[in-house]
C-alpha cells in the first residue's frame, strides 16, 4: 500500500472539456478523472485512496516519490490563465522555476488531457508517474509502444499517451526523469479511445493549450451582467466558468459535482455520489444563467429538464445521469478506502429512487422563468406541465424524503409543501400571463389550501419560526426559500422569526447548517454530524438582505467568499471545526448559489430584489435577447497535428 492522498479537498483545481472533468493537486498530481463521461468510471482515484488507485503527477524531482511517505512538495503558485480553464501550476526552487500547464480541450472526437512542463527561470529536473487503473482504481492495463505511442488497454477503455520523452515503465507504473531549461517546453498528451478502435492521432500540445485557452476567453467575454458588482465580478464570472465546466455538453445537463463520495465530515460515511443532474437546481441554475446573458446554455438545460421530466408525472426522479439515464443503482467500492479514510465509497446514488415533491415546484417554476425570460418552451411544454399538475392536486398532500435526501421515514416537510406551492403558483401565473388554458379557479383553491397548511402545521407559533416538518420542533434552512420564492413577504414577521432562529441555532462559526444532523438520526437515518452547506448560507445572506439587514448579509456573503480556494473554487461544505471545505468538489449548487447572492445584493441599488428575480419578474429581456454565438465557439478547434 503507498502513501495516502493528503492534500486537502481546496487543494485540488478543475479542468474539464464540457463533458468530464480532473482535478489537479497543489503537487501537480491528477488524482480523479472520469473518462469519457463524469459518470464514467474513473481511471484516476487516488483521490479516494492512495497513488496505487491511479494518479499522473508531473513535478519536480526533488519532491518526494510516491509511496515514500513524505508529504509531497506543493506549489509555489497556482492561477488559470485569464478568464479559461487552463490551469498553471508553478513551482519555485533553488535551481529553477518550472510551470506544469494543464488542459482538456474542449473534445472534437476523444477526451484529451494536454500537460506541457515549461521552465521559466534556470533548469529543473522533473519527474513523471502515470499510474492508469481503469474501474475506480481496480484494473491494472496492458501497456506497449506503438509508433512512438504510449498504450494503455483493458477492457473497453483504452488510453494513449504522446510525449517526445523518454517513458519506461517502473512497478506497474510508467515513469520519467527528465530535464528541462529555461525557455524550454515538455509536452505530454493523455486520449482516452473505445480499445476496439484505432488509437487517436496526437494532438499539438501548445497549439492545444492555446486554443482551449481562447476558448474559453471568448466563451467568458460572452457574459452580459449590467449590474455593478464591484469586487464580486471575478467570483462570478469563475463561478459561470466552473458551471460551464460541469455543463455536459452533448445534453445541457449540468451534473452536481464531478466527484463521488468526498466526506461531509472526514473520516464519516455522509459520502455520496453527485456525478448527476438534479431537478433540484432547476430554477436557481436557470437563474443564475439567464441573469448572466448565458441564453444558449440556459436555453439547453431546459431542454434537458423537458426531456428528463417527460414521462408519467408520478415516477419524475429528483435525479437523472447526464444525458437523462434513470438508473442509478446505488453500490460501494469496497477496495477504495475513502477520502482520508471517510468510507464507504459509493458509486450511484439509491436517493434518484426516493419521492421529493419539491422538485415538482423546481420544474414548474423553471418553466415559468423561462417564459418570463423569453425562452418559449416548445408546445409540448404545456402538456407537460398539465399532466404534472394532474398528479400534484393530490400527490401534495403525501409526505416525501425531503429536499435532502434522508435516508429515515417520509414526512411532511415543510419545504417541500413550500416547492409545492410554487408548483400552483406558477402554473396560475402562467395561464394569467401567457394566455395558456387551464383550471385556474380549482388551482387556486389549491394554492389556499396548501399556504393555510404550511403556515397552520410548519409554523410553531411559540418559537416564531417554521420548522422542519410539521409538528417538529427542530429547524432547516430550507425555509429560507419562503421569502425567496414569494411564500411570504419578507416584512412578516413570521419570515423575521425564522431568520433569527435560524441565526440562533443552525450558524456555526458564522456559517449555516442545513439541519442539526449530529441529533438527527432519527430523521435522516444517518449518524455523525456534517459541515455547514455553503447554499443555504448564502439563502442566509438573501434573507438578510430582503428583511432589511443589508450590511449583515454582505458580511455573511463576503465571509462566504473567503472560504474560496485560491482558484475560486468552492466544495458542498465547509467544516468548521476542521477549518476546510468537504463534500464534492467543486459544487455546482455553491456556485450558483454564490452567482444568486451577488447579483441579489447588486439589486439592491436599481432596487430589484432577489425574491423577484427568481419570480421571473426581474431580468430584462433586452439583455436576454442579443447574446450571439462568438465566432472563436463555432467549428472544431483544428488540434491534431
Amino acid at each position: 500500500m503507498m502513501s495516502p492522498v493528503a492534500l486537502r479537498i481546496e487543494d485540488y483545481g478543475l479542468i474539464g472539456d464540457t463533458q468530464t472533468a480532473a482535478l489537479v493537486g497543489r503537487d501537480a498530481s491528477i488524482d480523479w478523472c472520469c473518462l469519457p463521461r463524469f459518470d464514467s468510471a474513473a481511471c484516476f482515484a487516488a483521490l479516494l485512496g492512495d497513488e496505487s488507485h491511479g494518479h499522473w503527477r508531473l513535478a519536480p524531482k526533488a519532491s518526494p516519490r510516491a509511496g515514500s511517505g513524505k508529504p509531497p512538495l506543493l506549489a509555489t503558485r497556482r492561477t488559470y490563465r485569464g478568464n479559461s480553464l487552463v490551469l498553471e501550476t508553478e513551482f519555485e526552487l533553488p535551481e529553477g522555476t518550472v510551470k506544469v500547464i494543464d488542459c482538456m480541450p474542449v473534445r472534437e472526437s476523444h477526451p484529451e488531457i494536454v500537460r506541457v512542463v515549461e521552465c521559466t527561470k534556470g533548469a529543473v529536473e522533473m519527474h513523471m508517474d502515470l499510474a492508469v487503473r481503469f474501474e475506480y482504481g481496480s484494473v491494472i492495463p496492458w501497456v506497449r509502444r506503438m509508433d512512438g505511442v504510449l498504450v494503455l488497454i483493458a477492457g473497453p477503455d483504452g488510453l494513449a499517451l504522446w510525449t517526445p520523452v523518454h517513458t519506461h515503465g517502473e512497478g506497474m507504473t510508467t515513469v520519467a526523469d527528465f530535464l528541462v531549461r529555461e525557455g524550454q517546453t515538455a509536452p505530454f498528451v493523455l486520449s482516452w479511445f473505445h480499445s476496439n478502435e484505432d488509437v487517436p492521432r496526437p494532438i499539438d500540445a501548445s497549439f492545444a493549450v492555446s486554443a482551449t485557452e481562447r476558448w474559453w476567453e471568448a466563451w467568458s467575454d460572452m457574459d452580459e451582467l449590467d449590474i455593478d458588482l464591484g469586487p464580486w465580478h471575478e467570483p462570478v464570472r469563475r463561478s459561470l466558468i466552473t458551471l460551464k465546466a460541469l455543463t455536459y455538453e452533448p445534453t445541457g445537463g449540468i451534473i452536481a459535482a464531478p466527484t463521488t463520495s468526498l466526506p461531509e465530515t472526514l473520516g464519516g460515511s455522509r459520502n455520496w455520489d453527485y456525478r448527476y443532474s438534479w431537478l433540484r437546481d432547476a430554477t436557481l441554475t436557470l437563474s443564475a444563467l439567464m441573469v448572466a446573458g448565458y441564453r444558449e446554455e440556459a436555453a439547453a438545460w431546459r431542454d434537458w429538464l423537458l426531456r428528463a421530466a417527460a414521462g408519467e408525472p408520478s415516477k419524475l426522479q429528483i435525479m437523472y445521469g447526464p444525458a437523462g439515464e434513470r438508473t442509478l443503482i446505488e453500490r460501494e467500492i469496497p477496495w477504495l478506502p475513502g477520502y482520508k479514510g471517510s468510507s464507504p465509497v459509493r458509486i450511484g446514488n439509491a436517493a434518484s429512487d426516493q419521492y421529493q415533491l419539491d422538485v415538482y415546484g423546481e420544474v414548474l417554476g423553471a418553466l415559468y422563468e423561462a417564459r418570463r425570460t423569453g425562452l418559449e418552451p416548445d408546445g409540448p411544454a404545456w402538456d407537460l406541465e398539465l399532466a404534472v399538475m394532474d398528479f400534484l392536486e393530490s400527490g401534495w398532500k403525501e409526505p416525501d424524503d425531503g429536499i435532502w435526501e434522508v435516508r429515515g421515514p417520509r414526512r411532511h416537510f415543510t419545504h417541500s409543501k413550500v416547492m409545492a406551492w410554487v408548483a400552483v403558483d406558477r402554473m396560475i401565473r402562467t395561464v394569467e400571463e401567457f394566455g395558456m388554458e387551464g383550471p385556474v379557479d380549482r388551482w387556486r383553491a389549491i394554492c389556499t389550501e396548501i399556504h393555510d397548511e404550511v403556515c397552520e402545521k410548519g409554523y410553531d407559533a411559540d418559537r416564531k419560526t417554521f420548522t422542519q416538518y410539521y409538528g417538529s420542533k427542530e429547524l432547516d434552512a430550507s425555509v429560507l426559500m419562503i421569502p425567496i420564492v414569494g411564500f411570504l413577504p419578507p416584512a412578516d414577521e413570521r419570515v423575521v422569526g425564522t431568520v433569527e432562529a435560524i441565526e440562533r441555532e443552525l450558524m456555526r462559526d458564522g456559517f449555516v447548517l442545513r439541519y442539526d444532523a449530529a441529533n438527527s438520526e432519527h430523521v435522516d437515518g444517518l449518524s455523525g454530524r456534517e459541515g455547514a452547506f455553503l447554499a443555504c448560507s448564502f439563502w442566509m445572506a438573501d434573507d438578510l438582505h430582503l428583511i432589511g439587514r443589508p450590511k449583515e448579509a454582505v458580511e455573511l456573503f463576503e465571509r462566504l467568499l473567503a472560504l474560496r480556494n485560491d482558484l475560486g473554487l468552492l466544495a458542498e461544505e465547509y467544516d468548521p471545526v476542521a477549518k476546510c471545505q468537504v463534500g464534492n468538489f467543486p459544487q455546482a449548487f455553491s456556485h450558483v448559489s454564490l452567482v444568486n447572492t451577488a447579483v441579489g445584493l447588486g439589486d439592491h441599488a436599481t432596487g430589484m430584489s432577489h425574491a423577484d428575480r427568481l419570480r421571473g419578474m426581474g431580468v430584462p429581456v433586452h439583455r436576454l435577447l442579443k447574446r450571439r454565438p462568438h465566432p472563436a465557439l463555432r467549428g472544431r478547434l483544428g488540434l491534431h497535428r
